[in-house]
């Protein structure tokens, strides 16, 4: 009777945080609504809503995805709800997890009051891919979690490949959405495969990562051959502040160029030095021509292979100084309701908008460091070679590994010092604290059965899940 209880009392707690994380979500949208959009998000916007061609400037993959919303609902808030659910959903199957595995409430309540941090919540209703991108993997993350609570359970083969297809659904969109998210979907991507096999065998790895492969090639092949985006050249834009930092104003006045491209290059050097724009020369000190970097990235791209390799010492003191700024003065911390637009969007309800701005702001002069990539990057270390010896150590350590990466990866590719591009290593290395807190001192599971650590089917199954996976897979 005792143990109905508590399997009664243990539903109503479940019950309890579903409520608390639905309240929470309805609390983000209406904080956020219609979403808070930047000239980012309204360009996006309008490539959703056929004002403006599809190009693939920003993913079009999210634009894509906003005009299905948009055409269902009618509403540009839809993809406010889509995201706040994705987030808020995510959290409570992770404090769900928590609960199952460690029957610590306190714990479990910990996860969800993660989303209201003020690093956190931020940016929660921000219609941007780097949102979009650490929803994903964190919503991949729970999948895992959810693979991990059932793994030792005699758990079906059919539940465990449903659990995968669900995982990499998440890391395609996280990667289709952030070019660059495949260094911080790697880990997790590990971390979801042993969440579901103890041991998996060569054959269960080859099926995974051909699984998540064809996540990620299909969509974008069909994209690239329905959809047909615009090609915008982006990637010279990080050539470009390469060739304005690191060359002087006279090497760039004799590049082997077109007239034209070393004039605005030779303009664009003298621009940024006078007004000390760091990065982002191609929006803050370039005369941009009508079709963008279109025309001149082939020239930007060539000047750029032959100069670098000259000008090894500058190239790398740039690199290096413009990721300081990244740690050490993160910017942009706060997107402040809705940039001034044409389209006549303005944030729903201001004083709750204004409300947010105070807490934000507040706390990131209060407690400043938590708004650095310096902190992030130093938790997202120390989780992945001190990740503890409790339940959680291996999601713990994925995710420290993942938040590192992905801070590191930016290195020779960042465009700016926005506190954006640190905004997945801060939701889980956060995520990643709690969990290192919630099992601490609690030893992993004992397998079920011995055939639960190697994925074959129990005994019970067989033969009608004869081809469940093996050691010899």
């Amino acid at each position: 009777m005792s143990q109905m209880g508590r399997v009664s009392g243990g539903r109503r707690w479940i019950a309890a945080l579903a409520a608390l994380a639905a309240v929470c979500c309805l609390g983000t949208v209406l904080v956020f609504a219609p979403g808070f959009l930047s000239p980012d998000s309204l360009d996006q916007l309008r490539q959703a809503e056929g004002r403006t061609p599809l190009t693939d400037w920003h993913p079009p993959v999210l634009s894509l995805v906003w005009r299905a919303l948009i055409a269902v609902t009618g509403s540009i808030a839809s993809m406010l709800v889509l995201q706040s659910l994705v987030f808020w959903g995510a959290l409570w199957v992770l404090s769900w997890a928590v609960w199952e595995l460690t029957g610590s409430r306190a714990g479990s309540l910990a996860v969800l009051g993660l989303g209201l941090t003020p690093f956190v919540l931020t940016f929660a209703g921000v219609v941007w891919k780097d949102v979009h991108a650490a929803f994903a993997l964190l919503a991949a993350c729970a999948v895992a979690l959810t693979g991990l609570r059932l793994r030792d359970t005699g758990t079906r083969p059919a539940v465990r490949w449903a659990l995968l297809g669900l995982g990499v659904l998440f890391l395609a969109y996280a990667m289709l959405v952030r070019k660059n998210a495949f260094l911080a979907a790697l880990p997790v991507f590990v971390l979801l495969v042993l969440a579901l096999w103890r041991s998996p065998g060569r054959r269960t790895w080859v099926t995974c990562t051909a699984a998540l492969a064809a996540g990620l090639v299909v969509p974008a092949a069909a994209i690239s051959l329905f959809a047909r985006p615009l090609q915008t050249e982006q990637g010279a834009q990080i050539m470009l502040d390469d060739l304005v930092h690191v060359l002087t104003v006279d090497e760039l006045r004799a590049a082997d160029v077109p007239p034209a491209l070393r004039d605005r290059l030779v303009a664009s050097a003298r621009e940024c030095a006078r007004t000390g724009a760091l990065s982002d020369a191609y929006w803050a000190c370039y005369e941009r021509p009508a079709d963008g970097l279109r025309g001149d990235s082939g020239e930007i791209t060539s000047l750029w292979l032959r100069e670098m390799g000259g000008h090894v010492p500058g190239y790398l003191q740039y690199r290096l100084r413009l990721f300081a700024t990244l740690l050490f003065e993160t910017d942009y911390v706060y997107k402040a309701g809705i940039t001034r637009n044409d389209l006549g969007i303005e944030v729903a309800h201001p004083q709750l908008e204004a409300t947010l701005g105070t807490y934000v702001d507040g706390m990131a002069t209060d407690l400043r460091w938590l708004f650095r990539g310096w902190f992030w990057l130093a938790v997202a270390l120390v989780l992945s070679v001190r990740p503890g010896r409790g339940l959680f150590a291996m999601p713990v350590r994925a995710l420290g590994i993942s938040s590192a990466a992905y801070i590191l990866g930016y290195l020779p590719i960042m465009p700016a010092t926005d506190f954006r591009y640190v905004y997945w290593p801060a939701l889980a290395c956060g995520l990643g604290v709690v969990l290192l807190w919630a099992g601490r001192g609690t030893p992993p599971p004992r397998p079920a059965h011995p055939a639960a650590t190697t994925g074959r089917p129990l005994p019970e199954q067989q033969p009608a899940d004869a081809g469940g996976t093996g050691p010899a897979d």
